[in-house]
């Protein structure tokens, strides 16, 4: 493990057993987000951060009993609190870094990731992984249930140029990545930004 995966897994390891009691409120812009991949029936998806798996029940009720749900996170402690939920039930839930996915080249149709590329060491070799196990054209949703700045007051800071959720440091971020951003939204109610994977 190196030093970024060691502060990634102790900051949410320590905050796992209370996460979804922070957030009680997030399901309905969790499912929203989850509607703008255009799952359908048998599609296999990847919730990539999965975290307490929130988006995985909506992920499994888009892709139906004949689709493939994963959900992958760096922190043990965060996927236990996924099974102790009940959420395990609706997907396969894998302890894995997104810089090496245990998924093989183009077998995802989507790629769903709430919260994550503000936790990724290398943004664009990450992306470019999670590209990787996405057929073309299939779609990637970078997903915050608050916007940029509603999340910048919720913990006491301001937003800054450097911010790679910022749409002009995003797109050409994508564009380097195998992806090319469809649409982005960013509101105090929520962030998404959708993009496809190039051919």
């Amino acid at each position: 493990m190196t030093d970024d995966h060691m502060q990634v897994q102790e900051f949410f390891g320590a905050r796992a057993s209370r996460w979804d009691a922070r957030f009680p409120d997030d399901g309905p812009a969790y499912e929203a987000a989850v509607t703008s991949l255009r799952l359908r029936p048998g599609d296999a998806v990847l919730d990539a951060g999965c975290g307490t798996g929130r988006a995985l029940p909506y992920l499994r009720k888009a892709v139906g009993p004949a689709g493939t749900v994963l959900g992958a996170d760096l922190t043990r402690e965060m996927l236990d609190e996924a099974a102790h939920a009940g959420r395990g039930a609706a997907a396969r839930l894998l302890q894995a870094d997104v810089a090496r996915l245990p998924v093989a080249a183009g077998a995802l149709d989507a790629v769903f990731a709430a919260g994550l590329i503000s936790h990724l060491p290398h943004p664009g070799e990450n992306l470019r992984e999670l590209a990787r196990t996405v057929r073309p054209g299939g779609l990637l949703a970078l997903f915050h249930p608050v916007g940029r700045a509603a999340l910048a007051a919720r913990q006491g800071r301001q937003i800054t140029e450097d911010d790679l959720r910022a749409e002009p440091r995003l797109r050409p971020l994508l564009d380097g990545s195998g992806w090319r951003l469809l649409s982005y939204v960013d509101e105090d109610s929520r962030y998404l930004a959708l993009a496809a994977r190039t051919e």
